[in-house]
């Protein structure tokens, strides 16, 4: 038993020791990296030029209406096509969950401009799949809303290109638009 437990404690210790050896070969590539100099040096990215870390500001001034939580229905031809909570970022992205099914791919990404007035235009972009997980290829949806005056909601209209992997339109959607922003206190939805 006491062998068994040695050679247990030998393979243990030889795969640390094997481990260790390709671990000092292995460098994160935050740097520039060449066989004749023993460290790399460090690219640009959120230290100041003394090497300090520090935070990076990205937005000065107050923060764009639009940037929020939203609940959000499309409908078309007075059909309902999605239910989605959205989010408006202050760096210009935005974040939709869709109520389609996870397999679809409900999860999609945009570009937001403001246009003054309290009017947005958005380019957003999500990877399609069929209900079996198939790849269908892009969808294109494009928004332009307007917020209403208290800031808490919003309306416009939208279209929606479902491409596939080739880049060839195979639908068109049209319609309008409509969310309600959710804050902290707001409760679950009764209807989704």
């Amino acid at each position: 038993m006491k062998r068994a437990t040695f050679n247990k404690l030998a393979a243990i210790l030889g795969v640390i020791v094997l481990g260790m050896g390709l671990a000092s070969q292995a460098f994160a590539d935050c740097g520039n990296y060449s066989q004749g100099k023993s460290a790399p040096s460090l690219h640009k990215q959120s230290w100041r030029d003394d090497l300090n870390p520090g935070l990076i500001r990205v937005s000065t001034g107050s923060q764009d209406p639009i940037v929020g939580f939203w609940q959000a229905t499309f409908t078309s031809n007075d059909i309902v096509i999605d239910s989605t909570y959205v989010q408006w970022h202050s760096d210009g992205t935005e974040i939709m969950n869709s109520s389609r099914p996870p397999a679809t791919s409900n999860f999609c990404l945009g570009v937001w401009e403001n246009l003054g007035k309290g009017k947005y235009k958005l380019n957003h972009f999500a990877i399609s799949s069929d209900i079996n997980g198939n790849l269908i290829g892009p969808a294109n949806i494009r928004e332009l809303v307007a917020l209403d005056s208290t800031g808490n909601s919003y309306s416009g209209k939208f279209t929606i290109d479902q491409y596939d992997t080739n880049g060839n339109l195979l639908a068109h959607v049209a319609g309008n638009l409509n969310a309600t922003r959710i804050t902290v206190d707001t409760p679950p939805p009764a209807k989704f």
